[in-house]
């Protein structure tokens, strides 16, 4: 059971103690009609959208300008790990500006090596170099550039259940449905990756699931061509397509495969990196391992500035100390991104928020997760670590038919998602998956204020369920 069940307060609104500049309701409206006339967002239907205004935030909360304070379960696309607005890393940024606003890529500027240092310190021992870009998607993108460079081979194997970006290289990699539409690039293959719940290989526990997917995985090594493979690319947690966290020894034989067979692991960590998963990569849950390539983005300063990169091991960087590297980015290391990474990683160790997540996740969103779902029958299975969770809301327990199509919503869904803002809620909503993503340093009371709302939203839901 929930510690407190917070009677409803409609609306919630803005105080001083928030901090903001005076608000001008006239604004709200102002920003709205701006936005419908001008902006055109992604991943949408441009006519039916109306999107939720917002002026300003702090920590895990944000308002709009009529003073309406929200509640971010979502952490934005799930970025902001230190929350909104931490006055280390704005101060950062604003100092940084105030030095030097930006800098061409082939110069050196000391908030770019102090970012690099720092990352490399915090990943495996065989890493050595960090490649800076503008985002996750073209981090992606440039790895598996790497790895074709490397390996003279072509081949790139992921996922289906997966998202890697919007780019050529890294939508074609991407396993989710937002692939269709934009197939147009070459020599990608996808093979189905561990997921219990829904085991396409009739698994009955982990140990099974396990090694019935890496027996999967090569047999479509071998059938493809090893010779034909650069890299295998994986979410280290699979994100948005349902927080799966790999079960022991999956990525272990991942890299035993990829050894055996000269391919290079890709690991993405732009959603699961640092601190998501109470570890500093989420590779890092499967023990002492070391991916070839990994990728980050978003997680690393919170989202407050675009950035990006590849985290280079020391064979795949010597493969380039004669050779030239063919890539490259105007905005490669910008020195506000990599200066919002050092003051955020230095934030994540100054106030441990790292192992907070952890334990968040063990002593708070996991005990009433499975609470809830002892209360609620369409929630089929509670999964996930750290500050990253997901609920598969189901109409039936025993066929675990899905309360939404795949790739699609529902009213179920819509129910749920009203139900949360009504309560000044953000959630983060999947397919059929309600998502549990809140920042790393989100304080108890206001996790156990969010998720007894998520606790009454569900009560809505119950009634489409059918078994």
């Amino acid at each position: 059971m929930l510690g407190v069940q917070l009677q409803r307060i409609s609306p919630i609104l803005v105080t001083a103690k928030d901090d903001v500049m005076d608000l001008n309701p006239a604004d709200q409206q102002l920003t709205y009609d701006l936005d419908r006339q001008f902006v055109f967002h992604s991943w949408s239907a441009q006519g039916a959208l109306k999107p939720m205004v917002f002026a300003g935030g702090q920590g895990s909360w944000m308002w709009d300008y009529e003073g309406n304070k929200y509640l971010d379960f979502t952490s934005q696309l799930v970025f902001t790990n230190i929350g909104h607005q931490h006055p280390k890393v704005v101060a950062a940024i604003a100092e940084q500006a105030a030095k030097l606003s930006t800098v061409a890529p082939q110069h050196a500027v000391l908030p770019r090596g102090e970012a690099a240092k720092r990352i490399v310190e915090l990943a495996s021992d065989n890493m050595v170099k960090v490649f800076f870009t503008n985002g996750g998607a073209d981090a992606n993108e440039n790895a598996i550039r790497m790895a074709r460079q490397h390996t003279g081979r072509a081949k790139v194997l992921s996922h289906y259940r997966s998202y890697h970006g919007n780019t050529g290289a890294a939508i074609q990699a991407t396993g989710d449905p937002r692939r269709w539409p934009n197939e147009f690039a070459m020599h990608q293959v996808h093979f189905f990756g561990p997921h219990l719940y829904r085991s396409p290989f009739w698994s009955t526990d982990e140990a099974m699931e396990t090694q019935r997917a890496l027996e999967h995985l090569e047999q479509v090594i071998v059938y493809e061509g090893a010779s034909t493979i650069a890299a295998i690319l994986l979410e280290s947690v699979v994100g948005t397509a349902g927080v799966l966290i790999p079960p022991p020894g999956y990525l272990a034989g991942v890299r035993e495969l990829c050894d055996k067979y000269g391919i290079m692991w890709i690991a993405d960590e732009v959603m699961a990196g640092f601190g998501r998963t109470g570890t500093w990569f989420g590779y890092q849950l499967g023990g002492d391992l070391a991916p070839d390539l990994i990728t980050f983005a978003k997680g690393s300063n919170s989202g407050y500035v675009p950035v990006g990169g590849v985290v280079i091991s020391d064979k795949i960087a010597r493969t380039f100390d004669d050779r030239v590297f063919p890539g490259g980015l105007t905005y490669s290391g910008h020195p506000l991104g990599t200066a919002s990474i050092v003051a955020t990683i230095d934030v994540m160790q100054d106030e441990q928020i790292v192992p907070n997540a952890a334990r968040l996740g063990t002593d708070i969103i996991g005990p009433e997760l499975r609470a809830m779902a002892e209360r609620h029958p369409v929630i089929g299975e509670v999964r996930g670590t750290g500050v990253f969770w997901a609920l598969d809301l189901v109409t039936d327990r025993a066929t675990k038919e899905m309360i939404a199509p795949y790739g699609g919503t529902s009213d179920a869904m819509n129910t749920l998602v009203a139900a949360c803002k009504k309560e000044h809620l953000l959630p983060f909503t999947n397919g059929n998956r309600l998502h549990i993503v809140p920042p790393c340093n989100i304080s108890d009371e206001d996790l156990r204020t969010g998720l007894a709302i998520v606790d009454r939203a569900l009560t809505a839901v119950d009634a489409f369920y059918t078994g």
